[in-house]
C-alpha cells in the first residue's frame, strides 16, 4: 500500500480519536500534577493554620504571664507609696515578695530599687547598682506610671536570662522614689514551649520588639539574647502587621521553615512558631511519587488501548451506513423517554419536541413546535441560558448543562435541568442544538430544605450557632458600611442544670422551646434575629440598635420569660424559670480595631456579670466596665 492509498484510508474519525487519546493522556497528567500541587498547598496551609493557633496561644500565655507579674507589681507600688521605704516596710515587703515568688513558678525575681539604683530587697547582697539599666533610666526620666517591659538581660542574681517588667513609684511630693522590678526567666518560657509537639525540627521563639530573642525552644541557651533584627520579619514592610504567615530560611540554623508570627497588642513582644518545611512535606512527597507512578502506568495503558481503538475505528466506519437506517429507532427512543427532548434551530425556535413535554411543561408537542425555545424561561435565568445557547450556535461550546426555572402551563413554575449538545451538518457547520430536559423541582425543594436545616436549630426552631455566626458577620459588615449601630444580647436560662435534674430532660427541652418561643414573639422587627447559641444559651442580634435600645429590648425579654410562668422550684427566690442577660452595642465604623468577636465577648462578659450579680437581670457591657475599677481596688 503506497502513501496515497494510506492517506485515503486514514479518515477524519481515526485522526480525531488519536487526538482525543493524546488529549486525554495529557489532561490526566495535567490534572494529576495540579492535584498534587494543590495537595502540597493544602499541607502548607494546614501547617500555617496550626502554627497560627500555636502562636496565638503562646502570645496569650506571654501576655498573661506579664499581666500576672504586673498585678503583683501594682500592689507593691501602692504599698510603697503609702508606707514609704523605711526599713520596717522593706523587711515586710521582702518577706511578702519571697512568698509570692515561691507561689508562682513563672516569677524569677521580685525586687524594690531606690531612686539611686540600689537594691532595697534582694535574696542576697548585690554590690552593683541598676542606675545604668534601661528600665531604671526610663522610669527615672519619665513620669509615666504604666508598666515597662524591657529587653532580655542577664540577671545579677544568678546570671540567667530574664525579661523585666517594672513600674515607677513616687515620693509623697510626686518625685521619683524608685522602681518595683519583676522578672520572668527565659528558661521557664522555653520549658513551657516544650509542651507543644508540632514537629521534630520545629521551633518556637519569643522575641522582643527590636528583634532580640527572649526565649526559644529548642536550644534556648544557645540563642537567647541574640538579635534577628536584620531578618525580613523586622525589615519587610509587608510583615509589620499584627500577625501573618512567614516563609523563610532561618538565619539561626539554616532550616527552611513555614511559620506564623503574632505581635502582642499590649507588650513589645513577637511570637514566631515555625515548622521545618522539608519535614512537613516529606509524607506528601512520598505519597505524591507513588500516586504519580500509578498515573503514569494508567496513562500508558490508555495510550495502548487508544492505539488499538484507532486501528479498529476504520472498520467501524463501515457500519456508519447502518446507523442511518436506525435513525427512526432513535426517534422512537426520544419519544418514549420521560425526559423532554427538543431540537432548537439557529433561529432559536423549536424544530422538534418529544411527547413528554406534556408532563414536563404542560404543553403538547404540537403547541410548542415553531415557538421561541427560550420563551418560558424565568427572567432572572434567561441571560445565563441565552449565553450558553449563543456560544453553542457559534461553535464555541459543544455541550453544556444548565439549571433554570421555566413556566408550567398548570403548575405555575418548575425547575428544569437541560443537557444540551450541538448538532452539525456533514460539512461540520452548526445547524442547531439538541436539549434533553427533566423536571427537578422536587430535588430543588429538598436542597432548599437541607439548606434551611443546616442553619436552623431542630429543638427550638430558632437559628442555630452556624446561622447566627453567618448573620452576625453580614450585619457587622452592613453596620460598618452604613456607619450604624449593632447590638447583641446574650441570654442564659438560670440554673438550667438543676431544672433538668428536677424535672427531667424532656421537660428541659420543653422549657427551652417555651423560652425560644417567648424570645421569638418579642422580635418585632424583620431585621432582628434570635438564635440558640448553645445548650441553654440564646443570642439576639439587633441591627440599627444602640446601647439604650438594646437595654430596653433586653429588659422586655427578661420580663416576658419570667412572666411565662414556668415553674422552677429550685430557682430561688422567684420559683419560676428566669434568665440572665448580657448586652453590648457598638458602631463598627468607629471601632476599627474591633470585630465580631469583640462584640460577642463584650456581651458574654456582661452576661457573666449579670449571673455573678444574682441572675434574673440585665447587665450592659458599659455597666461592667464601670464596675471594673471598684473590683480592682478591693
Amino acid at each position: 500500500m503506497n502513501v496515497a492509498t494510506q492517506r485515503a484510508g486514514w479518515s477524519r474519525l481515526p485522526l480525531r480519536a488519536a487526538a482525543f487519546v493524546v488529549l486525554t493522556c495529557v489532561t490526566i497528567l495535567g490534572v494529576s500534577g495540579w492535584r498534587e500541587w494543590a495537595a502540597r498547598d493544602a499541607v502548607l496551609k494546614g501547617a500555617e493554620t496550626e502554627m497560627a493557633n500555636v502562636a496565638r496561644s503562646l502570645t496569650q500565655h506571654a501576655e498573661d504571664s506579664l499581666d500576672l507579674l504586673d498585678s503583683g507589681v501594682v500592689g507593691t507600688v501602692s504599698r510603697l507609696e503609702m508606707d514609704g521605704t523605711d526599713s520596717a516596710t522593706i523587711t515586710k515587703l521582702r518577706n511578702l515578695l519571697e512568698v509570692r515568688k515561691k507561689a508562682m513558678q513563672r516569677v524569677h525575681s521580685l525586687a524594690v530599687i531606690d531612686d539611686q539604683g540600689n537594691w532595697l530587697t534582694s535574696p542576697g547582697t548585690i554590690a552593683s547598682t541598676l542606675s545604668d539599666d534601661a528600665f531604671f533610666r526610663y522610669h527615672q526620666l519619665s513620669p509615666k506610671r504604666e508598666a515597662y517591659v524591657g529587653r532580655p538581660v542577664k540577671s545579677l542574681l544568678d546570671g540567667e536570662w530574664v525579661v523585666t517588667l517594672s513600674r515607677r513609684f513616687n515620693k509623697p511630693d510626686g518625685s521619683f522614689a524608685g522602681v518595683m522590678l519583676a522578672t520572668i526567666s527565659s528558661r521557664y518560657l522555653s520549658h513551657f514551649y516544650e509542651q507543644f509537639e508540632i514537629g521534630r525540627n520545629s521551633s518556637v521563639s519569643l522575641m522582643y520588639g527590636d528583634g532580640t530573642i527572649i526565649a526559644r525552644n529548642p536550644n534556648n541557651e544557645k540563642f537567647v539574647g541574640r538579635s534577628v533584627a536584620d531578618t525580613s520579619l523586622f525589615r519587610d514592610a509587608s510583615l509589620q502587621g499584627p500577625s501573618g504567615t512567614y516563609h523563610f530560611k532561618s538565619s539561626l540554623d539554616g532550616v527552611e521553615r513555614v511559620s506564623f508570627f503574632k505581635r502582642s497588642g499590649r507588650y513589645p513582644l513577637v511570637l514566631l512558631a515555625t515548622v521545618d518545611k522539608d519535614e512537613l512535606l516529606a509524607p506528601w512527597r512520598a505519597a505524591a511519587i507513588s500516586r504519580m507512578l500509578f498515573v503514569l502506568a494508567l496513562v500508558m495503558l490508555i495510550a495502548i488501548i487508544g492505539a488499538v481503538l484507532v486501528r479498529h475505528l476504520q472498520r467501524g466506519q463501515r457500519m456508519a451506513a447502518a446507523l442511518v437506517e436506525k435513525e427512526a429507532h432513535f426517534r422512537l427512543l426520544a419519544e418514549g423517554s420521560s425526559d423532554m427532548v427538543t431540537r432548537i434551530g439557529l433561529d432559536e425556535r423549536l424544530r422538534y419536541v418529544s411527547p413528554s413535554s406534556v408532563r414536563v411543561v404542560g404543553w403538547r408537542a404540537a403547541q410548542l413546535i415553531g415557538t421561541p425555545a427560550l420563551a418560558g424561561i424565568h427572567a432572572e435565568d434567561l441571560p445565563q441560558v441565552r449565553a450558553i445557547v449563543d456560544a453553542m450556535k457559534r461553535g464555541e461550546t459543544e455541550e453544556a448543562r444548565v439549571t433554570y426555572r421555566n413556566t408550567h402551563r398548570k403548575n405555575g413554575e418548575v425547575w428544569l435541568e437541560s443537557n444540551m449538545r450541538v448538532t452539525r451538518k456533514d460539512n461540520g457547520l452548526v445547524d442547531g442544538v439538541v436539549a434533553i430536559s427533566r423536571d427537578i423541582t422536587e430535588q430543588k425543594k429538598l436542597e432548599t430544605r437541607l439548606e434551611t436545616l443546616a442553619i436552623e436549630d431542630s429543638l427550638t426552631g430558632l437559628a442555630n450557632r452556624r446561622g447566627f455566626d453567618e448573620r452576625l458577620r453580614e450585619e457587622w459588615a452592613r453596620a460598618y458600611r452604613e456607619r450604624s449601630s449593632l447590638a447583641l444580647l446574650m441570654i442564659d436560662v438560670d440554673h438550667f442544670k438543676s431544672y433538668n435534674d428536677e424535672y427531667g430532660h424532656p421537660a428541659g427541652d420543653a422549657c427551652l422551646r417555651v423560652v425560644a418561643q417567648t424570645i421569638a414573639a418579642e422580635m418585632h422587627r424583620a431585621g432582628d434575629q434570635a438564635a440558640r447559641y448553645g445548650g441553654e444559651e440564646f443570642a439576639v442580634l439587633l441591627p440599627n440598635t444602640d446601647a439604650a435600645g438594646c437595654a430596653r429590648i433586653g429588659e422586655r425579654l427578661r420580663k416576658a420569660i419570667r412572666e411565662a410562668g414556668l415553674v422552677h422550684s429550685t430557682n430561688r427566690p422567684s420559683g419560676c424559670v428566669t434568665a440572665s442577660f448580657g448586652g453590648a452595642a457598638c458602631r463598627p465604623a468607629l471601632e476599627r480595631t474591633a470585630g465580631v468577636g469583640t462584640l460577642v465577648e463584650a456581651a458574654d462578659q456582661a452576661l457573666y456579670a449579670a449571673k455573678d450579680a444574682g441572675r434574673d437581670r440585665l447587665m450592659m457591657a458599659g455597666e461592667v466596665a464601670r464596675l471594673l475599677p471598684k473590683a480592682s481596688g478591693q
